[in-house]
């Protein structure tokens, strides 16, 4: 018996080598048949073996009897950490309080918020008035999710005259249906909305709702239609629609409660309009056409639109103008400039101040100002590796702000601002049940240097007690695209790996926005090469420093960061002993070619659109499924849904499929196929944790089966 199995047994009741079912060399992994097809572009062939695996009914008894068999093989190969599993169950969820509520927020004469019960797997939404004591429910999710394998309720509003309207899936595509509930009776309204987005925005008069309904076969929202309650859903009016499939279209209402917003965004394109909320069947304005390349986004108080805009500024500037002057952004007015060395990423106003996120060095800051005065404050935060940003501030004429702040080692803490005094007050911080002391751990901010001379932050955390140089194993996680910066939050799953001597390092490589807009144009399109190079260095450079061993590192990415995953397997796969890729985008120019899958019309300008034969080449050059070759691979585990509508299920399945024909090796190749859920995975505040429990016994178990895969006892003592 291994020592690290000895330690499992006596310290966490883990099951030994010995209950293993049947050894995993024995068990016969799924086949799924060939049949070949061809696809032909710019003069070029690619063989597709597995193209028959997409099924877009989902009912094909063939590829329903491969992802069985698939989730059988799971099943059997990890059937002897059964008891690792529960344990690491046990261990993460018995973190979590069993009851636990949010801070409320007062919109107009009531507090809302949001409360887990104890048993309850999903949210209970409840408000009081401001001048009573007692709250009442006004949503129970866990009611409404009965008999629902997945259920979720991804966005609600309350009117004046106290009507609910939210936005429910219960199949996981992002396909929503719109309900609605007459809060003073506690009755529901026989309207219902299928085929809608989740974004909702009331008129002011109470009984017209604006919504975003989606395109059935490529799921994109495109077409807004206002809707009055008590009318048939078949009469509601068409007010708006994209013809566009790059733009992905929004709806919502301005802080001020002026305006409803119909918001159309790409990549790298925005277009807004404005429908007076007072008088929703009044014709749309144009706040400012679409401009190639021009990214804006808008906030509207006390007459005066903010305008956060990348118009002559890289890295983004702050304009102002009178919501009377709509259409010319010549009569902008700049407010903060554009700054080399600060991405500014968002602004809140108010009646007397507005606060701006910005990001420096790689960290978010938020800085207050005077409306009148432009006297500036900075909230300090004390630490310097942390994650902040702005919470939920409806109330406009508020001289408070509501922010939350978390790092590595501090679990998510919500606070208020008091603008006036500078003065912040603690509200609430996550409870971590058990033997967490934030003292135990360290996290760090160091700088890699690639292979092109970029300086690559990585940020660390740890037990400082069970870390020795070169000893540790290393686990890397990282995303890197659509400009979305991987912050430092609090994680108390993370904790069973921290407590087991794991080093866990974020890789803040290109392709993401944490060092500034260059740094996500320096990470796509012809540039997509730079996150990838960017992983592979920092996995070099971490255990060159001694923050891990060499054969105990393991890598993790999710959908684009399932990528990133995909390509260290192919071209860096010595580097790692495991490799888990959470619904991964691995098929990337089949996918890019066809535009009926949701995302890819909207995309061009993140990946490329390989009908130009310049980003056709380059696309195939690093794409997952066609780079697979004849070599060993690290232990690959890997999850995908059958409803995803983000990376539809059969990208990794056809990419696990090819893998199992090509590889040279005997190291595990796992996908776990839930068939009841899509790209978020199960929606039970518990439940969601099984996935998590499972990708965790896979590395402990392969760490324990591998020939270097042995941890000192000092990192497994408590």
């Amino acid at each position: 018996m291994s020592l690290l199995t000895l330690i499992n047994v006596l310290l966490l009741g883990c099951g030994t080598a010995t209950d293993r079912e049947e050894p995993v060399s024995k068990v016969k992994p799924p086949v799924a048949r060939i049949e070949s097809r061809t696809l032909s572009l710019h003069d070029h062939e690619r063989i597709d073996d597995y193209f028959w695996i997409r099924d877009d009914n989902r009912n094909d008894p063939e590829v329903l009897e491969l992802l069985k068999s698939e989730n059988d093989y799971t099943e059997s190969v990890m059937a002897h950490t059964k008891s690792l599993q529960n344990e690491l169950y046990r261990e993460i969820t018995g973190r979590l309080t069993t009851d636990d509520s949010t801070v409320p927020v007062k919109r107009g004469d009531y507090y809302y918020h949001r409360e887990f019960r104890a048993g309850g797997e999903h949210p209970i939404y409840l408000r009081r008035g401001v001048k009573k004591d007692s709250a009442e429910i006004i949503l129970d999710v866990n009611q409404l999710a009965e008999g629902h394998e997945y259920f979720s309720v991804d966005n609600w509003t309350v009117n004046n005259s106290h009507i609910l309207a939210f936005a429910e899936d219960d199949l996981s595509r992002r396909i929503y249906t719109i309900r609605f509930k007459d809060l003073a009776t506690g009755q529901m309204l026989p309207d219902v909305i299928r085929g809608a987005s989740s974004s909702l925005a009331w008129a002011n008069n109470n009984k017209t709702i604006f919504y975003v309904k989606k395109d059935p076969e490529t799921l994109l929202p495109f077409q807004v239609y206002r809707h009055d309650l008590g009318t048939q859903i078949d009469n509601d009016q068409l007010v708006y629609e994209e013809n566009d499939r790059s733009f992905y279209t929004t709806v919502y209402k301005t802080r001020s409660e002026d305006f409803i917003v119909i918001s159309m965004q790409s990549t790298d394109s925005s277009e807004i309009h404005l429908i007076d909320a007072s008088h929703p069947t009044d014709p749309a304005s144009v706040f400012l056409p679409r401009e190639e390349q021009h990214e804006y986004r808008i906030r509207h108080v006390s007459g005066t639109f903010y305008i956060v805009t990348n118009w002559l500024a890289e890295n983004f500037r702050l304009m102002q103008v009178s919501d009377k002057k709509l259409g010319d952004k010549n009569a902008w007015q700049e407010v903060i400039g554009n700054r080399q060395d600060v991405l500014l990423q968002d602004v809140e106003g108010f009646t007397r101040f507005f606060v701006v996120n910005e990001r420096f060095e790689g960290l978010n800051q938020l800085r207050v100002f005077d409306r009148e005065t432009m006297k500036d404050n900075l909230i300090e935060f004390p630490e310097p590796a942390y994650s902040a940003g702005l919470h939920s501030n409806p109330e406009v004429d508020s001289e408070v702000v509501r922010y939350v702040y978390s790092s590595l080692i501090t679990p998510s803490s919500v606070f208020d601002y008091d603008m006036v005094n500078g003065r912040s007050n603690l509200l609430k911080q996550d409870k971590v049940l058990g033997d967490f002391n934030a003292r135990l751990y360290r996290s760090e901010r160091i700088s890699i240097t690639a292979r092109d001379g970029a300086a690559v932050p990585v940020s660390l955390v740890y037990r400082k007690d069970k870390k020795t140089i070169g000893r540790n194993p290393l686990y890397l996680y990282a995303y890197g695209s659509y400009g979305y910066s991987a912050d430092l939050s609090f994680s108390s799953k993370r904790l069973s790996l921290l407590d087991r001597g794991f080093v866990y390092a974020i890789v803040h490589v290109r392709g993401g926005e944490e060092m500034g807009r260059t740094w996500y144009e320096q990470g796509k399109l012809l540039n997509k090469k730079n996150t990838f190079w960017d992983f592979i260095d920092a996995t070099e450079t971490l255990v060159a420093e001694g923050y891990g061993n060499r054969n105990e590192v393991f890598a993790q990415g999710a959908s684009a960061g399932g990528l990133l995953m995909g390509v260290i397997a192919n071209e860096a796969p010595d580097k790692y002993l495991g490799v888990v890729a959470h619904v991964p985008f691995v098929d990337v120019v089949t996918t890019m070619l066809d535009q009926t899958i949701p995302l890819t019309a909207g995309e061009f300008s993140e990946w490329g659109d390989p009908r130009d034969k310049v980003y056709y080449d380059y696309m195939l050059s690093y794409s997952p499924y066609d780079q697979v070759s004849v070599q060993a691979y690290p232990n690959i585990f890997v999850t995908t849904g059958l409803h995803d509508s983000q990376v539809q299920y059969f990208e990794p399945v056809k990419w696990v499929s090819k893998l199992r024909r090509l590889k040279q090796d005997n190291h595990r190749l796992l996908i776990n196929v839930n068939m009841d859920t899509g790209h978020s995975g199960a929606t039970g505040r518990y439940e969601q944790y099984r996935i998590d429990a499972l990708e965790y016994a896979f590395i402990l178990d392969v760490l324990e089966e591998s020939e270097s895969g042995r941890l000192n006892e000092a990192n497994y003592a408590k």
